[in-house]
Parts: C-alpha cells; structure tokens; sequence
C-alpha cells in the first residue's frame, strides 16, 4: 500500500479517506456495513470512483442503515438499479442486500458485527477469505483483504514511512497501556 499512501496525502479524493479511516479500527455497524458495501462495489472500478459516489451510495443505501438495507425487496433493487448516484450491477447490489441479512444473523450470534470479526482475529488473510467466503457474498480475496485491512484486522494499509502509520501505531500502543 505504500503507493497509496505516496500519492493520497493532500489528495483531493483520497486525501481524507487515506488520513483519518484507511487502516483505523472501527466499531459502528453503519461504519463497518459502508466499507463493506464500499469495496465489494469497487471490483473492477478504481477506489476513486468510489470514494466520488461514496455520497450517493449513502443515499441509496438508507444511510447504510443495516436493518433498512436487509428489508429491501424487489421495488428497491430496481431503484437502485437505476441509481446514477452508484454503481449498477445486478450481484453487487443483491450482495449488498444478502450481506446486511447476514449482520442481522451476526448480531443474535455474536451481539455485533464488529464483536463477530474480533472473534475470528487474527488470522491469516487466506482464513479470511475462506470465512467471509462461507459467510457473505461477493467477498473474494481483494474485497476481502481489502476490507479488513482497512479496518485494521490485516496489516499493510501504510508504509512504514507513512505519518499515518506512526499515528496508528501510537494508538495501538496507548489502547494497551
């Protein structure tokens, strides 16, 4: 990742993304379910498209309210379908709908999302994928990776070199003091 973190410093698009979420560790359902939507819809796209219409995919996505996404029938696969604000693929968008079905299912088994993903860390990126694979869909192996090393849960989201990365270490360090 040290590419990204060469040229999103100053960024006009990646700048804040890279700066203050990109490798932090999260907790809020909303927060976690909008990264993963985020980065299964950027398969194939760059993480600039993304982070353009991350915007409309708030709108789109109830605010990536999980509950309201999981409700989502027919009628709102169609409208967001035909969402100019997002990306409009008929699997990502079921994806969406599928994943937060199974946050609703994590919540009565491990109480949260985030509890569900700190009960299966550490682990190797090859045993995440495998785990996201059984458990969600459209997660492969980039997506996946992707995913939890922006949260944290992978390591490699800064260069050693980068002020973020120091600054990540530091609160890693005071979390365990």
């Amino acid at each position: 990742m040290s590419g990204y973190c060469s040229i999103a410093p100053g960024h006009p698009v990646h700048g804040h993304y890279h700066d203050h979420e990109y490798g932090f560790p999260q907790r809020d359902e909303r927060e976690l379910f909008e990264r993963l939507i985020l980065e299964i819809n950027q398969a194939g796209l760059s993480w600039e498209t993304i982070l353009k219409k991350r915007e409309g995919f708030r709108k789109a996505y109830s605010q990536f309210d999980v509950d309201a996404v999981a409700a989502y029938g027919e009628r709102d696969v169609e409208r967001l379908l035909n969402d100019a604000g997002i990306i409009r693929n008929r699997l990502k968008v079921h994806a969406a709908v599928h994943n937060a079905q199974v946050i609703q299912q994590l919540r009565s088994s491990h109480g949260s999302f985030a509890q569900w993903l700190d009960a299966h860390h550490p682990r190797s990126k090859a045993d995440w994928v495998k785990l996201f694979k059984k458990t969600f869909r459209f997660t492969g192996g980039e997506i996946t990776g992707e995913f939890l090393m922006s949260l944290g849960y992978l390591p490699g989201a800064h260069a050693k070199s980068c002020p973020v990365y120091k600054r990540l270490q530091e609160m890693r360090h005071d979390q365990r003091s």
